[in-house]
């Protein structure tokens, strides 16, 4: 097999060096086998995190049973010796290159170095405590006790890093999926350089091109033609890719934006290659994979903490909102079921996450007889087919509690565009067709509630108008997205609850 292992970027401060991954061979359609990219940047900080949380720990644990203490002198000192270690061995093993991924895979190979920055940093302040004559200032046998010890949780924490990090790398997470947009001498030049270069943590996929001449050959410098660039978006949809190269020439201005225009729905970064041009930019005008100069044109959404932060975010609001609203939706179920015959919930297939197909959960408010399961008609005012319990519900948003179970499954966000069933309309005509661009509001997770909703655009869309301001918010969102706005929306929705003119 053959890979492009590597650094993401060229201005990165990681040394990604070695790194390599075990997935599909390049070109080769594997739909559907490849697992989520995971930033190394985000894995190494998280990892030097939890390298300072542990010698912390290690530090304060004994600190509370060491037998002597009782004599001890004020807390500030151990604060200062305490903080020192945590906070200075992980920066002079970030300096040593400690943090790189071989390092991490490989721990037995960075222990000795490791050790010595441990061995310096004790003596150091076992030095600095003679000097200045504050070694009666503290437990001299805390202090022995925690040099043993705390380099020992140390050494066992990046064996567990190295666990971690061997699973994601042996499932190609750490390296970006990319594909070549375009074909031609513009293709070529942009394989050979990243092919000629270094350490890039792209794995180039294959090649989307709608030629079939000579100018775009079946296979080129051993990467194949996959298909058109219409069948990159449904390869996009199945597989996962992260980073679309598109390697046509500046001058082909309209063909280009006749591309872009088209790729700009997907959850991926969109890069120009500037491999075979001659108008040259300011040097900060690119970034680079590898020795390949790119123009940022379109970046994914979230950027690469978004998903980590917000994963937290949903999972931690979600379950605290479950445990205090447990009460009221067993009573919702109650009444449901009191109501009507037929389940408490109701099951949905809704588009997600880059047009996937996730089913959503919400208390059932028709008659079981006359569910609407893909939409095609949506409620309106005083529809017969909701029931009484149904009516009440659906204008509270309470039959949409169940969801929080789909956000604890990481199928929904809290915040984010309302999931559309497969089938919905606006005055008959599907919201796909309704809206240019309107599938790019699924490249993030759809929400339990959104900017659209709390802005009043919530409940029946019998026009046009009334989806293409849903969806020109639910943009809006994505493009501004910050944790401080997904909880100023979070906020809002209990107010927004209360305006039901729409809600049916």
């Amino acid at each position: 097999m053959n890979y492009l292992p590597g650094p993401i970027e060229k201005a990165t401060s990681v040394d990604l060096s070695n790194l390599t991954a075990t997935i599909p061979p390049r070109g080769e359609d594997d739909k559907g086998a490849a697992k989520p990219f995971v930033s190394p940047r985000v894995v190494i900080t998280l990892l030097r995190l939890a390298e300072m949380l542990a010698i912390a720990t290690v530090a304060i644990v004994q600190l509370a049973i060491y037998p002597s203490l009782a004599q001890a002198k004020p807390a500030s000192i151990y604060a200062a010796i305490i903080l020192t270690m945590a906070v200075g061995v992980p920066a002079v093993a970030q300096m040593m290159g400690l943090y790189r991924l071989e390092n991490l895979l490989n721990p037995l190979r960075s222990a000795p170095r490791l050790a010595a920055i441990w061995v310096c940093f004790i003596g150091v302040l076992a030095l600095g405590a003679f000097a200045t004559q504050l070694g009666e200032s503290f437990s001299r046998g805390w202090f022995l006790t925690w040099s043993v010890s705390g380099f020992g949780w140390l050494l066992a924490a990046r064996f567990a890093a190295a666990a971690v990090v061997r699973y994601f790398n042996a499932n190609g997470q750490l390296n970006r999926r990319a594909v070549i947009v375009g074909g031609g001498e513009e293709a070529e030049a942009a394989i050979a350089a990243l092919q000629h270069s270094h350490n890039t943590a792209i794995t180039l996929v294959g090649i989307f091109d709608d030629r079939n001449d000579d100018r775009s050959p079946a296979e080129m410098r051993g990467i194949k033609k996959l298909g058109t660039i219409a069948d990159l978006i449904s390869f996009v949809r199945s597989s996962r890719v992260d980073t679309l190269i598109v390697t046509l020439p500046v001058n082909a201005e309209n063909r280009l934006m006749q591309i872009v225009s088209r790729l700009w729905v997907l959850p991926v970064d969109i890069r120009l290659s500037a491999a075979s041009q001659r108008l040259r930019y300011r040097p900060r005008a690119y970034s680079y994979i590898g020795n390949l100069a790119l123009l940022d044109v379109f970046d994914k959404p979230l950027g690469e903490w978004g998903p980590f932060f917000k994963a937290i975010e949903d999972r931690v609001i979600a379950s605290l909102a479950l445990l205090l609203l447990s009460p009221v939706m067993a009573l919702v179920a109650l009444a449901v079921k009191l109501d009507s015959k037929g389940p408490v919930l109701f099951k949905q297939k809704r588009y997600g996450f880059n047009n996937e197909l996730i089913e959503v959960y919400k208390f059932r408010s028709m008659y079981t007889d006359q569910a609407d399961v893909d939409a095609r008609k949506l409620v309106t005012k005083d529809d017969p087919r909701v029931t009484r319990v149904g009516r009440f519900i659906r204008k509270t948003t309470l039959d949409e509690l169940p969801q929080l179970f789909n956000v604890l499954k990481g199928e929904l966000s809290l915040v984010g565009p309302r999931p559309h069933a497969t089938r919905a309309s606006a005055a008959g005509t599907l919201y796909e067709n309704a809206v240019q661009g309107y599938f790019a509001r699924h490249r993030v997770k759809p929400g339990m509630t959104g900017w659209a909703q709390v802005n009043g655009w919530r409940g029946e869309t019998d026009t046009e108008e009334k989806i293409r301001a849903r969806v020109e918010h639910d943009l809006h969102y994505i493009e501004n997205w910050s944790l401080t706005f997904d909880l100023y929306i979070l906020a809002r929705t209990p107010l927004a609850l209360f305006n039901t003119s729409n809600a049916y």
